[in-house]
């Protein structure tokens, strides 16, 4: 099995010695790196292409916003989880927009960062309980637009496959609810991808669900 690559960028040396031995003590997880600041951890994630970046938000000379788009703009393949005390609105909406896939509070419990790692890693997203909380509580409290009008770019079998990505569902099993062919689910994934401009599902499933699609929103 191979190992998780992780980078871990945060300004306080404590909280990162603390964050760096859980995350040796665990087997399929490899420390590549440690940035005090964002500009290296820039430098550092151009260097070593880690799967997954824990990064914060608040640091000197770029804050972990600017640093998280930075990075994707250059290796968009790598997972970048937001480990932050920070639970504003502003804040965890700015980071969902330059395409980080988690967002975890620093209080969480251990597992709750483990799982977000993994999670990220293989390309999935995961929000700590009180962030997942606080994003139902600003979808539920939207005024509800119909589906026409939600990407207007897509068609309406488009739009239905990104509500099955913004549940989490995999190819297979949209294929199965929609009783149509893998291939022609990756096909529609594939142009949902270009027509929103996307990169992979996790960003996929964040456009859809701030616009009100799956499971925080219905269809």
């Amino acid at each position: 099995m191979e190992s998780i690559r992780v980078l871990i960028a945060d300004d306080h040396t404590l909280f990162r010695d603390g964050l760096r031995s859980l995350l040796v003590s665990i087997p399929d997880i490899d420390v590549v790196g440690e940035a005090s600041s964002g500009k290296e951890a820039l430098r550092l994630a151009l260097e070593h292409q880690p799967d997954v970046i824990l990064m914060d938000i608040q640091m000197p000379d770029l804050n972990g916003i600017e640093a998280t788009r930075q990075i994707l703009r250059a290796s968009p393949h790598i997972g970048i989880v937001v480990l932050t005390m920070f639970q504003d609105d502003d804040s965890v909406f700015a980071v969902m927009r330059a395409g980080a896939r988690g967002y975890v509070l620093k209080g969480a419990d251990q597992g709750v960062l483990l799982r977000a790692v993994r999670a990220v890693a293989n390309g999935e997203s995961l929000f700590s309980p009180e962030i997942a909380t606080r994003l139902i509580q600003f979808f539920v409290g939207l005024e509800p637009v119909s589906r026409s009008e939600l990407f207007p770019e897509l068609t309406e079998r488009e739009r239905e496959i990104l509500s099955y990505i913004a549940d989490g569902h995999t190819n297979a099993e949209i294929a199965d609810k929609l009783v149509i062919s893998m291939k022609t689910v990756r096909n529609h994934v594939s142009n949902i991808f270009s027509k929103l401009q996307v990169a992979d599902r996790a960003q996929a499933a964040i456009r859809a669900r701030e616009a009100g699609l799956g499971g925080l929103g219905g269809v």
